[in-house]
C-alpha cells in the first residue's frame, strides 16, 4: 500500500489472517518496493524534527502570505529530498521500475508464474505488472483499487468525497449513542465536529506527549480511523478527550498514520510516498486548477476543511519535483494473455472510492468482487464471504460469477 508502505510487515501481518487452505498452498512473499522501508538505498527527506514540526504547523491560511509559506515549505522539503536521496535515484523510484523489481524477484523464487495479492498502491504494482509481463501473471487478486487512467485532480477529488461519505457514516453512527461527541443528529455533525477541532489551529489541546495536539494532527487522527468501523470506538474516544481539552488518543492516532514510534523517530513512509507519485503522475502546474481543486474540496469535504475560499492555493508539490515523470495516466493495454484476474471494490472505500475498482476490472478484462461496506480493503479481513472467494480463486484460478457481492 501507500506507496511507502512494507511490503514485507503486510505479508507479516497476513500471516493470521489467511485461511489455511491458501497457507497451505503457498509460500507468502512479501517485498518493499524500491525506496522504501527496509529496501536499500531508502528516499529519505525529512528529519524525525522535521516531521515533528510540520504537523505541529497546521498550513491553513490561505492568504497570499500563508500560501508563500506554505510553498517555501514544499521547496524546503523538495530540497531535503535531492540532499538526502539524489536526483538520480529519486527519478528512478517509480512503478515503471517497481514491476521490474517484482518479476526479478519471481525469476530470484524460481516460479515460472506469479501469484500475486496487491492492496490499495499495490495494485497500480500489479495493474502495471500485467500490462508489462502479462505472459508471468498466473493469478492476481488487487483490492482497493487505483484506477491508473484517473485524472490527478479527479482522483483525489473523489478520494476527498469518499472520506466525507466514511465521516457520516461514522458520525450517523455514533449518533445512535446518546453520548456520541458529535450528538445524536447526523446532520449537524460536521459543524459539531468543526467546533472541537479549528480551536486547535490557535490553541493545541493537552497531551501527555509534550508536543500537544495540533489542528493537522487532530484531522489525521480522524481520518486513520475512517480507514475502517473497527476503528470507529478509538474516534470516539479521541473527540471524547478533545471535549475535555485533551489529545492523547488523536495524537496517537496521528503518530500511527505518520508512522512516528513512540521513541519519536520515523520511518520514511511519507518522503517515500510523495516521491513515487511525483514520479508516477504528470503534475499539476496550473494555478487556476489548484484553485478551482481547493475550492471543490471545500464543497465535497468540509470536515477536514479550515476556514473559506479565498481564491488562492498552494503549488502542488509535483510540479516542483527535480525529476521528470516516468508514468502517466493510461487505460491499462495488455498485449498478450493475462489469465482471468480478480478485482475487490468497496463500495464506500474512503481511500480508494468503488468506481475505481470497477474501471480496474474492466481495463484488465477481470472480474470485479463487490463488498458492501465502508472501509479500506477487505480481503482476508474477517470477512467470510470475501475470503472464501479469493482463498478459491488464489487455489484454483476460478473467478466468482459476474456481478458477485459480499
Amino acid at each position: 500500500g501507500g506507496p511507502g508502505e512494507s511490503g514485507v510487515e503486510s505479508a507479516v501481518n497476513l500471516i493470521g489472517t489467511m485461511p489455511q487452505s491458501v497457507r497451505e498452498r503457498f509460500d507468502l512473499i512479501g517485498f518493499d518496493p524500491r525506496g522504501v522501508a527496509g529496501s536499500t538505498p531508502a528516499v529519505w527527506c525529512n528529519s524525525d524534527a522535521d516531521n515533528d514540526r510540520l504537523r505541529a504547523d497546521p498550513q491553513v491560511d490561505y492568504s497570499p502570505e500563508g500560501i508563500e509559506h506554505i510553498n517555501n515549505e514544499t521547496k524546503a522539503f523538495i530540497q531535503r529530498c535531492v540532499d538526502k536521496t539524489g536526483k538520480e535515484f529519486l527519478a528512478n523510484v517509480g512503478t515503471a521500475n517497481v514491476v521490474k523489481d517484482l518479476d526479478a524477484i519471481r525469476a530470484a523464487v524460481g516460479d515460472d508464474k506469479l501469484t500475486y495479492l496487491g492492496y490499495s498502491y499495490g495494485t497500480r504494482i500489479g495493474g502495471a505488472y500485467a500490462e508489462e509481463f502479462p505472459q508471468n501473471v498466473r493469478a492476481m487478486v488487487l483490492d482497493g483499487a487505483i484506477d491508473p487512467n484517473a485524472d490527478p485532480i479527479e482522483e483525489d477529488l473523489h478520494q476527498t468525497a469518499a472520506f466525507q461519505k466514511a465521516f457520516d457514516d461514522y458520525a450517523a453512527d455514533c449518533a445512535k449513542d446518546p453520548n456520541c461527541p458529535l450528538g445524536t443528529d447526523p446532520a449537524k455533525a460536521t459543524d459539531v465536529y468543526k467546533s472541537l477541532v479549528e480551536p486547535l489551529v490557535d490553541k493545541p489541546a493537552k497531551t501527555k506527549d509534550p508536543r500537544g495536539l495540533a489542528y493537522s494532527d487532530a484531522i489525521v487522527g480522524t481520518i486513520l480511523p475512517l480507514y475502517s468501523p473497527s476503528i470507529w470506538p478509538r474516534l470516539t474516544d479521541g473527540l471524547n478527550e478533545v471535549r475535555e481539552g485533551r489529545g492523547d488518543m488523536l495524537l496517537r492516532l496521528s503518530d500511527i498514520y505518520m508512522h512516528r514510534r513512540p521513541d519519536g523517530r520515523y520511518d520514511n513512509a511519507t518522503d517515500a510516498r510523495v516521491a513515487v507519485n511525483c514520479v508516477d503522475q504528470p503534475a499539476v502546474s496550473d494555478p487556476a486548477k489548484l484553485v478551482e481543486k481547493d475550492r471543490r474540496a471545500r464543497e465535497l469535504a468540509p470536515f477536514m476543511n479550515y476556514g473559506e475560499f479565498t481564491g488562492y492555493a498552494p503549488m502542488d508539490t509535483c510540479a516542483l519535483w527535480p525529476v521528470p515523470p516516468t508514468s502517466q495516466p493510461h487505460e491499462i493495454s495488455v498485449k498478450g494473455k493475462l489469465p482471468p484476474t480478480l478485482v475487490i471494490s468497496t463500495t464506500n472505500d474512503p481511500a480508494t472510492p468503488y468506481q475505481a475498482g470497477v474501471d480496474l476490472a474492466k481495463q484488465l478484462g477481470g472480474t470485479l468482487l463487490t463488498y458492501d461496506g465502508t472501509q479500506h480493503t477487505v480481503a482476508f479481513q474477517g470477512n467470510q464471504c470475501i475470503d472464501d472467494v479469493v482463498a478459491t480463486y488464489l487455489i484454483d484460478v476460478r473467478v466468482p460469477p459476474p456481478d458477485s457481492r459480499c
